[in-house]
């Protein structure tokens, strides 16, 4: 418990005492799990810049090799051996309280569903990489599926249906987001009477801004993070710190 940060069990009664909790994750809350994050010491893109350029909806698009790269890093990507890590556990313990009004990730790796949340509570604003979507007529289909298919020698398949070109059914750098799912994200912001985020940096608009809306709004903030983030002056509570250690206690049983 030494390690535990201050002001934790305040946070955790004000978590106890509310009825209508948003949850914004990001990276952090599943780095225990295994997947790094993208521009930490370890992150995706710090090892592997070729990676970022591979985030690039234009490069992606216009560049065949970029399209190759991206599949084989695909592949073996450290999605595929990952398990939900306490940090998902705790947010499934608190939707079984029926007091969850939505779960709001920045996060493509579905371990949120995974883990037992309700998949019509978790708005996935950054998309997922658990489906692959065509970029010319939109057909979207497992992941794995295609995976398979570079298994078996396609080093970048084309749509089934239409023959045009196929990416991870992800939010790339340069492609708008879906304006219905961020909008939803938005509007749960306002309707909440606590906003608790997790594991962002709440640098990534427009995204970060459900915090200074639920906030607005009356809502009580926590943030718990392993290091300050850009809405640190926002925060109720703020709790640095191990996620995993923290959320146990201020989820409670």
């Amino acid at each position: 418990m030494e390690n535990l940060p201050a002001g934790l069990q305040a946070a955790a009664e004000r978590v106890a005492a509310a009825e209508r909790i948003v949850v914004l994750t990001g990276a952090g809350i599943s780095t225990d799990s295994g997947i790094p994050d993208f521009r930490g010491p370890k992150g995706v893109w710090t090892r592997n810049p070729g990676a970022e350029k591979a985030a690039t909806i234009q490069n992606y698009l216009a560049d065949p090799e970029v399209r190759r790269m991206a599949w084989l890093n695909r592949l073996d990507a450290p999605l595929w051996g990952a398990e939900p890590n306490v940090g998902h556990e705790c947010i499934v313990r608190l939707e079984r309280t029926g007091r969850l009004h939505a779960l709001v990730t920045q996060n493509v790796d579905g371990l949120h569903q995974e883990s037992g949340n309700d998949p019509e509570q978790v708005i996935e604003v950054h998309g997922t990489v658990r489906y692959t979507r065509c970029w010319d007529c939109s057909d979207r289909r497992p992941m794995r599926e295609t995976l398979d298919r570079v298994r078996a020698g396609e080093a970048d398949p084309p749509c089934l249906v239409c023959g045009g070109i196929v990416k991870s059914d992800t939010i790339s750098f340069g492609q708008s987001l879906v304006p219905e799912v961020i909008d939803r994200a938005l509007r749960v912001s306002d309707e909440c009477d606590l906003m608790l985020a997790i594991g962002s940096t709440l640098s990534v608009y427009p995204v970060a801004n459900c915090v200074p809306i639920a906030k607005r709004s009356g809502a009580a903030v926590i943030v718990v993070n392993g290091e300050s983030t850009e809405m640190d002056h926002h925060a109720d509570h703020l709790l640095i710190g191990q996620i995993a250690d923290i959320l146990p206690t201020l989820v409670g049983g």
